[in-house]
């Protein structure tokens, strides 16, 4: 599908400095009102055997609030760590495994990942994600990663999708480029694939089988890896996605958002790929982009939408229904509730959030609900509980 003219795409963009300054005097007036959030600084607990976290490249919530998050230890963190020389240097530290499953009070409770007999381990694993019988997905960005990882949450592997270092392009049947990360549609025993790194486009495949069922790009345009170059906010807006496709997030009412990340945009689509809308978020950002994930609050209605801002290192509280920024929290830092590089965000049945940071971040983060509350501030900083 095509777009239906630069004035719906102009009013998008157009919409968000609107609603800032909207926010702002509502603000003032007592009026505006968003889900707040403090960060819990003691959380996860303290990791055994000398563990620590490389980039940590995604994070989930499976359907007993369990938390699940991939990270790249081996060969993404310090070679001197002394523990890990040949011979050891010192007591500390060692890489943990890939994947580490904490409950909601931060005990570790399942940790296990990496390569494996019957399976091909991603050069770079990317995004992982818990389906509705709690198995959990896991993508990759490396060069040669075109498949998809399916294991049960005790390590045993379940299934692969794709063949590493076949994949010829965004038309590609039965190969992936570069999954940034996977979501599903239960009733239809559907997996959304934001295809991604390499690729240009949404892909949709059944559940059981990894078969393709059908794809997209952006605008529901046939995708195209042609390079289109630097994204400029001054350029007429893109009718492909850039790579990185981040996220692709089916929500209750049958709409599927659309994290094309350094487009600096949200394209909302139907099911079968037909576009809907979208919606520019901070539009000057360059390099990587503002739009990195999202995750929906736990309410049948899914009212509001969280957007994790690696570049600008924050959160953002967008009314869904509008697309309206309420407000958000965070900022560049190292101290709990700030940020250095946010790149994947879920959420619990709770309402809380969850966060984790690649690049020199790496970590994960909890962000406790603490219910609605009055907007005074277009950005809120670091979500400090209050001493």
């Amino acid at each position: 599908m095509k777009p239906t003219g630069q004035l719906l795409i102009g009013g998008a963009v157009l919409g968000i400095t609107v609603v800032l300054a909207g926010c702002q005097n509502q603000a003032a007036e007592g009026g505006a009102v968003a889900p707040m959030f403090k960060v819990d600084p003691l959380w996860p607990k303290p990791l055994p055997n000398h563990w620590v976290l490389g980039s940590a490249i995604g994070v989930t919530v499976d359907s007993q609030d369990r938390i699940w998050i991939v990270h790249r230890g081996n060969g993404n963190l310090r070679t001197e760590l002394g523990a890990s020389t040949d011979p050891p240097t010192g007591e500390c530290c060692l890489p943990a495994p890939n994947v580490l499953g904490f409950d909601q009070e931060g005990n570790l409770i399942a940790s296990w990942g990496g390569p494996g007999e019957g399976y091909d381990w991603p050069q770079s694993n990317h995004g992982i994600t818990a389906d509705h019988m709690d198995n959990l997905w896991i993508g990759g960005n490396g060069d040669e990663d075109a498949h998809i990882l399916k294991f049960a949450q005790d390590g045993t592997f379940l299934a692969q999708f794709g063949t590493p270092g076949a994949n010829t392009g965004s038309h590609d049947t039965n190969n992936f480029g570069g999954v940034a990360k996977i979501a599903f549609d239960a009733a239809a025993n559907e997996a959304y694939v934001a295809d991604g790194y390499d690729n240009r486009r949404v892909a949709v495949i059944d559940m059981d089988t990894g078969e393709l069922k059908r794809y997209w790009g952006a605008y529901g345009n046939e995708p195209d890896d042609t390079d289109i170059g630097r994204y400029s906010a001054d350029d007429p807006p893109a009718q492909q996605f850039r790579t990185p496709v981040h996220c692709a997030e089916p929500s209750n009412d049958g709409l599927v958002y659309v994290c094309d990340r350094p487009n600096d945009r949200i394209q909302v689509f139907q099911k079968d790929g037909t576009f809907v809308r979208e919606v520019s978020i901070a539009p000057q950002t360059l390099g990587d982009g503002s739009t990195w994930d999202i995750a929906f609050s736990r309410d049948d209605e899914q009212k509001y939408l969280y957007l994790a801002d690696g570049k600008n290192m924050k959160i953002y509280v967008i009314e869904r229904a509008t697309m309206e920024i309420l407000t958000s929290f965070g900022d560049g830092g190292r101290q709990p509730g700030l940020f250095f590089a946010v790149h994947s965000i879920a959420t619990d049945s709770d309402g809380n959030i969850y966060t984790t940071e690649t690049y020199e971040g790496k970590r994960v983060q909890k962000f406790v609900y603490k219910g609605l509350g009055p907007v005074t501030a277009e950005n809120q900083g670091a979500a400090w509980p209050a001493r």
